[in-house]
């Protein structure tokens, strides 16, 4: 049974609208089509790219500035324990599902409400393949848990403070959006605004 506390109420309402309005821009911003995001697989559209390492900067400037003043307490923000192989394994079959399938779980959700029926099957196949994974645990549960289990971040393998890490992890974002554009022009054949720029007008011929 849902808890009666207000404060919770007050927790699932927020979570409830957020989640609806992370979808709403979603849709919004195209990512509720599979030929958009499949794209990215081609080096034809670079979207994902960079809308996801823009919310990595975002969020990770967001939480440096906090805790330089105080305000955030990175101990007290749960992180997911780092299982490097595993994890790594994971996000090669994640990939691999995402060039297939054309989604990742979240825009499949997107694209499914819209009426979408590939979304419907990828979440169909999701769903499948998170109960094979649940059936199988027991025989794979000595790899998935293999690699220690600590909280891990960039500035505990870099042995370098946050702000430090923080500031590469942005100039290396910079360097990925010069290198998204490039390669989309370079993909769609699009010349740069220099090399089409329009030139003097020829003169008509006297009639």
């Amino acid at each position: 049974m849902m808890p009666l506390k207000p404060e919770m109420w007050v927790a699932y309402t927020f979570a409830v609208l957020s989640g609806f309005g992370f979808g709403f821009v979603l849709e919004r911003a195209g990512f509720g089509s599979s030929r958009k995001l499949a794209a990215q697989f081609y080096l034809r559209d670079m979207t994902v790219l960079k809308v996801m390492f823009s919310a990595i900067v975002t969020a990770m400037l967001g939480l440096v500035v906090l805790r330089a003043v105080g305000l955030v307490d990175m101990d007290a923000i749960y992180v997911n324990p780092t299982f490097l192989g595993p994890q790594v394994v994971g996000g090669l079959v994640f990939g691999v599902g995402f060039a297939i399938g054309g989604y990742c779980p979240g825009t499949s959700v997107v694209a499914a409400a819209t009426g979408k029926l590939d979304a419907v099957a990828f979440l169909a196949g999701a769903g499948l393949g998170i109960l094979g994974f649940a059936r199988s645990y027991p025989a794979i549960e000595r790899f998935a848990t293999s690699g220690g289990g600590k909280r891990q971040f960039l500035t505990d393998f870099l042995h370098l403070p946050y702000a430090v890490v923080a500031i590469l992890v942005t100039l290396l974002a910079l360097g990925m959006f010069a290198g998204a554009e490039w390669i989309e022009r370079k993909m769609r054949g699009v010349p740069k605004e220099t090399d089409h720029a329009p030139g003097p007008a020829a003169p008509t011929p006297a009639e």
